[in-house]
């Protein structure tokens, strides 16, 4: 898809843009990251969920490294244009600490989810 022809997005001061990874058969939100333009490109012409990592400054895959690929079936756009959902189906977990989701402990730190993997033995 090029990007003329999508809907004004609003990227923020860093050229970035909030996504949120949706599981599009659970309806689980599994993560939040952030997106820039060439992330949002490779997104949509690889099918395959990627993102740029502020703390290391560059474009990645998500489960390049551990397997645990997000396959994206539809980008959907909000009402201001500044967020975007990736609806995904995932491979694994999308936590890199194990858990299905991301959002896997409540505020007072109770743990709801169910780890699915050991970090140790994917990120070696």
């Amino acid at each position: 898809m090029e990007d003329e022809k999508w809907v004004e997005l609003r990227f923020d001061d860093h050229g970035l843009i909030p996504v949120v990874a949706h599981d599009v058969e659970s309806g689980q939100v599994l993560m939040l990251a952030w997106a820039n333009r060439e992330a949002l490109e490779k997104t949509l012409s690889t099918g395959y969920a990627h993102y740029f990592s502020r703390s290391r400054g560059k474009l990645w895959k998500k489960g390049e490294s551990s397997g645990m690929l997000q396959r994206v079936h539809r980008v959907l756009v909000d009402c201001d244009g500044d967020a975007i959902v990736y609806e995904v189906s995932q491979t694994g977990g999308a936590c890199h600490v194990g858990y299905r989701s991301c959002f896997f402990r409540t505020l007072d730190g109770n743990v709801v989810g169910v780890r699915v993997f050991e970090p140790e033995e994917v990120y070696r």
